[in-house]
Protein backbone atom coordinates (compact mmCIF):
# COMPACT_ATOMS: atom_id res chain seq x y z
CA UNK A 1 0.00 0.00 0.00
CA UNK A 2 1.08 3.85 -0.68
CA UNK A 3 2.90 5.24 2.04
CA UNK A 4 0.51 8.50 1.88
CA UNK A 5 -2.54 6.16 2.09
CA UNK A 6 -1.23 4.18 5.15
CA UNK A 7 -0.30 7.85 6.80
CA UNK A 8 -3.87 8.98 5.89
CA UNK A 9 -5.52 5.75 7.40
CA UNK A 10 -3.54 5.63 10.30
CA UNK A 11 -4.11 9.65 10.74
CA UNK A 12 -8.23 9.06 10.75
CA UNK A 13 -8.12 6.36 13.12
CA UNK A 14 -6.38 8.28 15.65
CA UNK A 15 -8.88 11.53 15.20
CA UNK A 16 -11.93 9.41 15.32
CA UNK A 17 -10.18 7.68 18.31
CA UNK A 18 -9.50 10.96 20.27
CA UNK A 19 -13.16 12.62 19.24
CA UNK A 20 -14.58 9.46 20.72
CA UNK A 21 -12.83 10.16 24.21
CA UNK A 22 -12.70 13.67 23.84
CA UNK A 23 -9.94 14.25 26.10
CA UNK A 24 -6.85 11.81 27.24
CA UNK A 25 -8.72 11.55 30.72
CA UNK A 26 -11.59 9.87 28.86
CA UNK A 27 -9.30 7.41 26.86
CA UNK A 28 -8.14 5.70 30.19
CA UNK A 29 -11.81 5.91 31.74
CA UNK A 30 -13.15 3.98 28.51
CA UNK A 31 -9.95 1.67 28.56
CA UNK A 32 -10.22 1.00 32.45
CA UNK A 33 -13.94 0.08 31.47
CA UNK A 34 -13.09 -1.84 28.86
CA UNK A 35 -10.97 -3.97 31.15
CA UNK A 36 -13.23 -4.72 34.04
CA UNK A 37 -15.70 -5.48 30.71
CA UNK A 38 -13.39 -8.68 29.95
CA UNK A 39 -12.58 -9.64 33.66
CA UNK A 40 -16.02 -9.62 34.37
CA UNK A 41 -16.39 -11.50 31.43
CA UNK A 42 -13.40 -14.36 32.12
CA UNK A 43 -14.90 -14.37 35.74
CA UNK A 44 -18.16 -15.95 34.29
Amino acid sequence: MNLVIKSFLLSFICFVALAGCNTMEGLGEDMEAGGEAISEKAKD
